[in-house]
């Protein structure tokens, strides 16, 4: 599978950002982040609140890929989220200094999304988590 190595090094990237992320940046600290994050439901037709995720925002300039980061319904940062079109997922992409606005990384997950309004192209979802696993059941619903 050609999608393995760029995966990998995606990972490798993930790690060596978590280990040079302190807390997250004064941009995305509090809900709503400051410009020039936008509200991922006002950009396109998705919910403002999407089970699984939670509150998403991006700044647009980055789309498809974000990062976008994403709050529980309480308003606290629990990930930052790339969006990756499979299509860039080949033998020769890397993913170098991959930014981790939200701070410390918990926990990376990595998942296939067929697409949704947005980013259209099938794609990866490689969720960068600030809470640990049991801090997840914040967006759940």
């Amino acid at each position: 599978m050609t999608r393995f190595p760029a995966t990998v090094a995606a990972l490798s990237c993930l790690a060596a950002s978590a280990a040079f992320a302190a807390g997250p940046s004064d941009a995305v600290a509090v809900n709503p982040p400051k410009a020039p994050y936008q509200k991922v439901g006002d950009l396109v037709a998705l919910p403002d609140f999407l089970p699984g995720i939670g509150e998403l925002f991006v700044d647009p300039a980055t789309l498809p890929a974000g990062p976008f980061v994403a709050y529980d319904h309480d308003g606290r940062l629990v990930s930052t989220i790339y969006m990756i079109p499979i299509s860039q997922m080949n033998a020769d992409t890397s993913f170098d200094n991959l930014p981790a606005p939200g701070g410390d990384v918990d926990h990376v997950d990595i998942y296939y999304n067929a697409g949704h309004p947005g980013v259209e192209e099938p794609h990866e979802h490689i969720v960068l988590w600030h809470v640990p696993v049991a801090g997840e059941a914040s967006v759940a619903k």
